[in-house]
């Protein structure tokens, strides 16, 4: 089944480069950008009254499906344990930045602190 815009859960972004970004925010799409599962649980209907805007960039059609999506899935897999394998590490930089600066706080820090 194709992707389905019409689900609540359906999300797309454009970026200034023009390249538009697919996904199901619960992540139950493993073949997104092009399809959504057959009877998908997590389907909801999405809803025009709910105070949002749907923009015309929303109307813009998926790229096309490659012939075979053997191995999407597993590269998928492989590239976000390699983005958790630096999350600690990332935050131990950031935290000793914050240690950084703690102990030596710029002068915009020292003139704007609260007291």
């Amino acid at each position: 089944m194709p992707m389905r815009v019409d689900c609540k859960h359906y999300e797309s972004r454009t970026y200034a480069s023009g390249e538009t970004m697919r996904l199901c925010r619960l992540d139950l799409a493993p073949d997104a950008p092009w399809r959504c599962p057959d009877n998908c649980p997590a389907y909801e209907r999405r809803t025009g009254d709910a105070g949002f805007t749907v923009g015309s960039l929303a109307d813009h059609p998926a790229p096309e499906e490659p012939e075979s999506l053997e191995g999407v899935a597993a590269l998928l897999d492989d590239a976000e344990d390699i983005v958790n394998a630096v999350g600690p590490d990332v935050l131990a930089d950031v935290e000793r930045q914050r240690e950084r600066e703690a102990e030596h706080p710029s002068l915009w820090r020292r003139l704007f602190r609260r007291h």
